[in-house]
């Protein structure tokens, strides 16, 4: 590719800093480093599809550029007595790479000079992926927009900053740095979190770093077409396919007697509690199908999902559930508790209790939004939850414009849930495009 292309020069920002800043890791990203494993990091991936293929060097650029502007994700993991916490990180990188077969791979703290960010790059794509203690995908996905925008920038073209891209040349609003979890901890009272066990995946698991991504392309327009003709969100009617599946899945299999059938979706608390924060503000729902009542019709499905949406996706069941997982902060035992005990109970929990409450995992970013002048460069958007905890998959859904993509990622050799998910779509008229990094997903 030529590289004689008109590059517009632009000023590397000035932020200010102290050498002595750190950041507590925030409510959320307490557990993600808790979790950490040889084989298993929580790392998500955002990608950006452009119209004309990527020049690696001018993304270092941008990149160089950019990362400064974003204080909580130039940063890197310390440990302390009691709590983990950011210090800013001024080693050199990190640097844009050639993409790999296997996204989301474990980012060991120590590695890629203590970066806990990745930038990657593949014919017109650029790729984020981030650990989940630095921010959830709202954050991630200011930091991509900002990074393409100056990208864009350096080729001459003259992007606008609004919504997801930020102003290089501003120093960070103090709302983007806060533990939001905290400001909003208001309830009187700390529902108890859903502890049945649920219908778990079985299937061969996949050698040490292999994830296997299977992305559904289709329209829009298509899929709130049929959503609305079921009496639902298209949040609603996608959820409503994924737990279709899992029951699929299930019936299909020998079981001496069924299991509730779970996912565990994140919700974007920014939207019922105001927040500039780009670290973690999400709390999780479990929308669930429990066959042991009776055989469920889709459309009772779908109704369930809709009626479960209504019900627990409010401003008050959000502050009783921050609340709750805000409680073992404000504990003051548990705060005085040296941090590898932390680590012993909270990983205990996690792998026979929380891990198990779930079937599978499912998060949508809705319907992104970019400064009309960058528009007419982007094709796409994709979004993946990173290799599963166990044996299981996860799904992530994200549209820009007219293009809705599903992406699954999953860590076991079975696409079975994953062709029951798109042959449902198939069957109630919506056109897809498969799209894998395995030759034999479907």
């Amino acid at each position: 590719m030529s590289n004689n292309r008109p590059q517009k020069q632009l000023k590397k920002p000035v932020i200010k800093s102290k050498k002595d800043v750190w950041y507590k890791l925030d409510l959320s990203a307490t557990v993600y480093p808790t979790l950490q494993r040889r084989d298993f990091s929580s790392v998500y991936r955002l990608s950006v599809k452009l119209k004309d293929n990527v020049d690696p060097a001018l993304l270092q650029q941008a990149l160089d550029l950019t990362l400064p502007r974003f204080p909580t994700y130039k940063v890197a993991i310390r440990k302390g007595l009691f709590w983990r916490y950011l210090e800013p990180n001024s080693r050199p990188g990190p640097f844009v790479q050639e993409d790999i077969k296997n996204p989301c791979m474990p980012m060991h703290f120590k590695s890629n000079n203590r970066y806990l960010i990745r930038v990657y790059y593949y014919g017109s794509r650029i790729s984020l992926e981030a650990h989940h203690c630095l921010g959830d995908g709202t954050g991630g996905m200011c930091l991509l927009q900002t990074l393409t925008s100056v990208y864009l920038g350096l080729l001459g073209h003259k992007i606008t900053p609004s919504g997801f891209v930020l102003k290089l040349d501003e120093d960070p609003d103090p709302g983007e740095l806060e533990d939001a979890y905290m400001r909003y901890a208001t309830a009187k009272v700390k529902p108890p979190r859903p502890s049945e066990k649920t219908y778990r995946i079985r299937g061969t698991k996949e050698p040490f770093y292999t994830l296997n991504i299977v992305d559904g392309v289709m329209s829009v327009s298509e899929v709130m077409k049929t959503a609305r003709q079921y009496g639902a969100t298209i949040t609603e009617y996608l959820n409503a396919v994924l737990l279709y599946a899992l029951l699929q899945k299930q019936t299909a299999e020998f079981h001496l007697k069924y299991k509730p059938v779970r996912i565990a979706m994140p919700v974007n608390l920014r939207r019922f509690f105001p927040s500039k924060t780009l670290r973690n503000f999400i709390t999780m729902v479990y929308p669930s199908i429990d066959p042991r009542l009776g055989e469920y019709s889709f459309e009772e499905i779908v109704t369930q999902v809709h009626n479960f949406m209504r019900y627990y996706i409010n401003e008050k069941f959000l502050c009783g559930d921050i609340t709750t997982n805000a409680a073992t902060k404000h504990n003051f035992l548990i705060r005085i508790v040296p941090l590898f005990l932390k680590d012993l109970v909270v990983r205990t929990f996690y792998t026979r209790v929380q891990d198990k409450n779930s079937s599978a995992g499912l998060t949508n970013m809705g319907a992104l939004k970019v400064p009309e002048d960058m528009k007419p460069y982007i094709e796409r958007f994709d979004i993946y939850m990173g290799q599963p905890f166990s044996s299981r998959t996860n799904c992530a859904i994200i549209s820009f414009e007219d293009i809705l993509t599903v992406n699954f990622a999953s860590s076991i050799v079975e696409s079975d849930v994953e062709r029951y998910f798109f042959r449902k779509l198939v069957q109630d008229g919506i056109h897809v495009k498969i799209e894998s990094n395995r030759s034999n997903q479907l």
